[in-house]
């Protein structure tokens, strides 16, 4: 327990400033007895250990200025001297480029700073865009070989790929310093690279690996040669370069066939697809809502394996005045199709088998885009040469042609393949795939 005591002062003291005017009246409202009595104040003291504080948040933050880009060697100069560093070009580029941002933001603008410094507007650009890739480039922990590239000049080149990512400029300005590009061919790099996502769907478009700036160069001047007529001088050229700057082997024959033709091993494999028995449709939107007939499946997701496809209902129809569909057994997830004849066809045990990415189970040119396969588990048995089954391999289910299922000696799969379904898309308004797409 902590006491305290509190006394106050005594008469003698207060006698002073409480004296009775003549007219009887005290000079302060307020009085206080002559001889207080002195009073106790009592505390106990809570131990620490019961005592619950309340939960400190520290919600000041102080600020903290973002590092300035100026090298520390310039960063004591005064406006005279930032302009004099300017003038005479006084150190490596990327080091004196940060001193006009500087002056723009003392007032200088840039006519005024090409007339002190002798430095035009677009080289002031040039130079203060191309310091701040170079730093993303070195701060993406690049190659010290391609930071020296850099060292006495450049910025004309790392300007024209300022809208990369960091990724996509170590390896534009790798492949730039390799081919010794000027500024032409370092924007015509740039503008492959970032326009490659959006052709996607053209032909010949997944034949290129977007991460390899050779392949998205090749592909921009493949299909720039598609737009002339064949065959043209203008058009051979440009299938040359592409040939020539292309990297991976797919890509190199992609531009092989556009400008020498099928090989004779491709040209048999083209006409064996003209057999296929399957088709691949995709599907629009609105389509089973306006179809005068519709097919109801079990859907089961590749993922789940070989057991759940097993277990799907292998009899269901629809029946009675609405059409209820009836199942033999209940199951979760179904599927609604337009009445297509290879659909309707399959009379029992129908199947749809989910998969989300095409590339993985097609034997021909995948679109990297979800797939649904149809097919008839009562045809398990592999009969037909030229007809297409699901198969379990090594890397998952895939589907394979009847005829390369017999060389290896397969006689049993998990069904045969009717039809292959792909999701509707909005810039896609072919029904029917062609034959192009099979490989």
């Amino acid at each position: 327990m902590l006491s305290l005591t509190a006394t106050t002062l005594k008469p003698s003291i207060l006698s002073l400033f409480t004296q009775p005017k003549p007219n009887g009246l005290s000079p302060h409202p307020i009085t206080r007895p002559a001889n207080p009595s002195p009073f106790t104040v009592s505390a106990n003291l809570i131990p620490a250990s019961n005592r619950q504080a309340p939960a400190k948040q520290n919600l000041y933050q102080p600020f903290r200025p973002p590092p300035s880009p100026i090298p520390p060697k310039f960063r004591s100069l005064d406006t005279a001297g930032k302009i004099e560093v300017l003038a005479d070009r006084m150190g490596l580029w990327f080091e004196y480029a940060p001193l006009i941002s500087s002056l723009y933001t003392e007032g200088f603008t840039p006519p005024t700073i090409e007339e002190l410094t002798g430095i035009s507007g677009v080289e002031q650009n040039c130079l203060i865009v191309g310091a701040q890739v170079r730093d993303s480039i070195v701060q993406s922990n690049a190659k010290p070989e391609l930071i020296a590239a850099f060292e006495t000049g450049g910025a004309e080149l790392l300007y024209e790929i300022r809208r990369l990512s960091t990724v996509q400029r170590v390896a534009a300005a790798e492949y730039i310093v390799e081919h010794g590009f000027d500024t032409k061919g370092a924007h015509d790099l740039a503008r492959a690279i970032k326009d490659y996502p959006h052709r996607r769907g053209d032909k010949g478009w997944e034949e290129f690996d977007y991460n390899l700036p050779g392949d998205c160069l090749s592909f921009m001047l493949y299909r720039k040669s598609r737009e002339h007529r064949s065959p043209s001088e203008l058009r051979t050229t440009l299938l040359e370069q592409a040939f020539e700057v292309a990297v991976t082997e797919k890509a190199k024959k992609a531009v092989g066939r556009e400008l020498h033709g099928y090989s004779d091993e491709e040209r048999a494999k083209e006409e064996e697809v003209k057999i296929i028995r399957v088709p691949v449709v995709r599907l629009k939107f609105g389509e089973v809502a306006g179809a005068s007939s519709v097919v109801v499946l079990p859907v089961c997701e590749a993922e789940e394996g070989v057991g759940k496809i097993n277990e799907a209902p292998m009899e269901f129809e629809s029946g009675g005045e609405f059409g209820v569909v009836e199942a033999e057994k209940e199951w979760r997830r179904w599927v609604v199709l337009p009445g297509w004849d290879p659909v309707v066809a399959v009379r029992r045990g129908g199947v749809a088998v989910s998969f989300r990415d095409d590339r993985k189970v097609l034997p021909w040119n995948g679109k990297e885009e979800a797939i649904m396969v149809v097919m008839d588990r009562e045809k398990k048995t592999v009969e037909a040469e030229d007809g297409y089954y699901l198969v379990v391999t090594g890397d998952g289910m895939k589907l394979e042609r009847g005829s390369v299922l017999k060389e290896r000696g397969v006689e049993e799969c998990l069904g045969m393949v009717v039809l292959v379904v792909r999701p509707p898309r909005d810039d896609d308004d072919e029904w029917q795939i062609n034959d192009d797409e099979w490989d």
